[in-house]
């Protein structure tokens, strides 16, 4: 049946078509408005986990190059104190070679001499020196002149060697013992 005309809801009235709508896109409105908000804060949760994120990185990554940097410390130390403990024991092998040099100079005999040339030939393959300065120049940096014997030159020479001298790898372990003339 239908109604009588007139009888319909009319605008402003109840139950009224625009009533309806408005309030349909009143709770659309506010349900979007709640997602809006939801998704924010799920943005904003998510910058949050990401910046959380970037300083975990950051902090593996610095914690990763102090490791490095400490694995090359240690290999360096183990390196200098490989490089000390071997110096240290060519000090002390340093007599042994001078005793071998004064027994030849006084008439050692074959074994003597192979002895010698022996442990002089194993230290210097592994960085050992012999300073050896006669007819040099004097240098005070690889010698000690414990003797002068007068020359016609200003310039100091060496004359002669009474203690040799030795480098280690390129450092004076022990300065040569020397005669200078001049």
């Amino acid at each position: 049946m239908t109604a009588p005309f007139g009888s319909e809801p009319g605008l402003g009235q109840p139950g009224h078509r625009a009533d309806n709508a408005d309030d349909a896109f009143a709770e659309v409105e506010a349900e979007l408005q709640d997602v809006v908000a939801e998704a924010q804060a799920e943005s904003d949760a998510l910058a949050a986990l990401a910046a959380e994120r970037d300083d975990y990185l950051d902090s593996l990554r610095r914690l990763q190059a102090d490791f490095e940097n400490y694995k090359k410390r240690v290999v360096r130390q183990q390196g200098e104190q490989s490089e000390r403990a071997a110096q240290t024991l060519v000090e002390r092998l340093l007599p042994v070679l001078d005793t071998a040099e004064l027994a030849l100079a006084h008439g050692g005999g074959e074994d003597v001499a192979q002895l010698h040339s022996t442990l002089f030939g194993v230290l210097e393959r592994e960085g050992l020196e012999r300073i050896h300065p006669v007819g040099e120049a004097f240098d005070p940096n690889v010698a000690d002149a414990v003797a002068r014997e007068p020359g016609e030159d200003s310039t100091m020479t060496v004359s002669e060697v009474m203690r040799s001298g030795y480098r280690w790898k390129g450092r004076v372990l022990r300065p040569a013992m020397v005669k200078v003339r001049g």
